[in-house]
């Protein structure tokens, strides 16, 4: 038996993701004494790999997997669990690996557990803690079944260098005609700017910022901190902002290190999608607007006032160091 990590990559590149499942993997493996293997699709360079656990690297080569297709994934994922005799298969859950999962589990015929958050508590029953309720409390799940399939909550088990020798090997699968009956005809992708599924830290603003064109100084601090932009539901509604910018329930889901909220006064749905974050930091007008009570920290005062402050000291900050 191994444990078998479903590395994702984008344009070649591992995502933090892949790298935080792989760490994940190896150390499941460990409590399992057994090894870990590591399945890339179409990625340029895999030593990246080495340095966090990885003893196994499967390469998948395909020019038909360049656009994420989770029904021919899951069928390639399938096939490598079956040839290395994995049982325990590690998936991250970024967007393309929540609709991943499920489908995994039904061609192995497996138990699944998703937004797990730990490592296993136990392995024989195999036991994780994952999150539950939107975030809101914490559940351990026994997966009883031969098979079982982990989606790796983001930003949860962070990243272990374990650099290890690691051998690679190429795999042809077998794709049939009936995993593509959907094609993607065109990818748009933001260029230019950190994505919030790839960053560390968040700035994300709301109605209280009054208009679209006060916009600037939430992207001159985001721009200092590399940080991704974010909003609110109302702001993306009103086209202040695209509408791949909002977070909260009905967004994107944001677990981010630091998640910097302006002007949002932290309407529950937007909590349910921040939950997740480490270190929140709240900027309103309002003492009593419900998103303090969520907070690490909180300044009460004028957005207009205390962001262009924060920059200019920020900018101090880096001149210095």
């Amino acid at each position: 038996m191994s444990v078998l990590v479903f590395a994702e990559s984008s344009e070649g590149k591992f995502k933090k993701v892949a790298l935080e499942a792989t760490s994940y993997g190896k150390k499941i493996a460990e409590q399992m004494g057994t090894n870990v293997v590591v399945l890339t699709i179409n990625a340029s360079d895999t030593s990246e790999l080495q340095n966090y656990g990885a003893e196994k690297i499967i390469k998948v080569t395909n020019d038909k997997l360049q656009n994420f297709n989770a029904k021919a994934i899951a069928s390639v994922i399938k096939q490598v669990a079956n040839k290395e005799n994995a049982n325990v298969i590690v998936i991250d859950s970024s967007a393309n690996g929540l609709f991943l999962a499920p489908l995994v589990a039904v061609n192995l015929d497996a138990g699944l557990a998703s937004n797990v958050i730990e490592a296993p508590s136990n392995v024989n029953p195999f036991t994780v803690k994952r999150k539950a309720f939107s975030n809101k409390a914490f559940q351990f799940t026994e997966i009883a079944s031969e098979n079982k399939v982990i989606g790796l909550a983001k930003n949860s088990f962070g990243l272990v260098e374990n650099s290890v020798s690691s051998s690679e090997e190429d795999f042809t699968p077998t794709l049939s005609d009936d995993l593509f009956t959907t094609t993607s005809t065109s990818v748009e992708k933001a260029s230019g700017k950190v994505t919030i599924a790839d960053a560390d830290i968040v700035v994300s603003a709301g109605r209280g910022l009054k208009g679209p064109e006060n916009w600037g100084m939430v992207e001159e601090l985001a721009e200092i901190l590399g940080a991704a932009t974010a909003c609110s539901k109302p702001v993306s509604d009103m086209d202040w902002r695209s509408h791949d910018e909002h977070v909260g329930q009905t967004g994107k889901q944001v677990a981010s290190n630091l998640y910097i909220a302006i002007g949002i006064s932290g309407a529950i749905q937007h909590l349910a999608g921040i939950n997740a974050s480490k270190v929140k930091v709240v900027i309103n007008t309002d003492a009593e607007a419900p998103f303090f009570k969520a907070a690490d920290y909180g300044i009460v005062g004028d957005a207009f006032e205390v962001v262009p402050k924060l920059i200019e000291e920020l900018k101090k900050f880096k001149a210095q160091n």
